[in-house]
């Protein structure tokens, strides 16, 4: 039997064993991978099956140990004998939250609309500072735009200055309004001493 043959009936033998239920990403990514090995030959094709083999057992042994009751109990019958996942519990939980619709207090409502507003403030909060930023970025730029002299020539240190910041300003805004910011620590820092 080919390499491709048997990889196909150890996955159609895990299904029967219910290991999709186990762990389904895992089994549909070894299902995607034995798709992928079938496309390849030659050298390719060896590595991917190695690595299929190698998720199989693993998969397999995984499968055994939940199989395997810890106290050797059988479960009551009509129940699943094996765990749901997380994540089939999480959906559980939300599609049994979003039927009950308990009534809420007015304390409770209060509570939940101070927690909206103080979330609103935070999301504010960010814009507000790139605003004063860029104010303060646009502001220092004019400040530098005020301080050339009638006359520069084009190898004077302002005129130099000032060109860079508005090319600056023009191919990266976001990197202009960093660069002013960190120029402003610097020089309240130096004014300090």
């Amino acid at each position: 039997m080919a390499d491709g043959e048997r990889f196909v009936s150890a996955i159609e033998a895990l299904r029967e064993r219910g290991a999709q239920r186990v762990d389904p990403v895992r089994f549909r990514f070894i299902e995607s991978l034995a798709e992928r090995a079938a496309r390849y030959e030659g050298a390719a094709r060896r590595v991917l099956d190695e690595r299929l083999a190698q998720l199989l057992s693993a998969h397999e042994l995984k499968l055994d140990q939940v199989a395997q009751p810890q106290d050797n109990a059988r479960p009551p019958a009509g129940t699943d004998p094996l765990p749901r996942s997380a994540l089939a519990d999480l959906v559980a939980d939300l599609g049994g939250r979003s039927t009950q619709t308990a009534p809420v207090s007015t304390a409770q409502a209060k509570t939940k609309t101070a927690a909206i507003d103080s979330s609103v403030e935070l999301e504010t909060l960010p814009f507000f500072r790139r605003t004063w930023s860029r104010l303060s970025a646009d502001q220092r730029l004019a400040q530098s735009q005020a301080a050339l002299p009638d006359n520069a020539g084009p190898l004077n240190s302002h005129h130099l200055v000032h060109r860079s910041l508005t090319l600056m300003r023009e191919l990266s805004p976001g990197y202009f309004d960093r660069f002013v910011a960190h120029v402003d620590a610097l020089l309240s820092l130096q004014q300090r001493k």
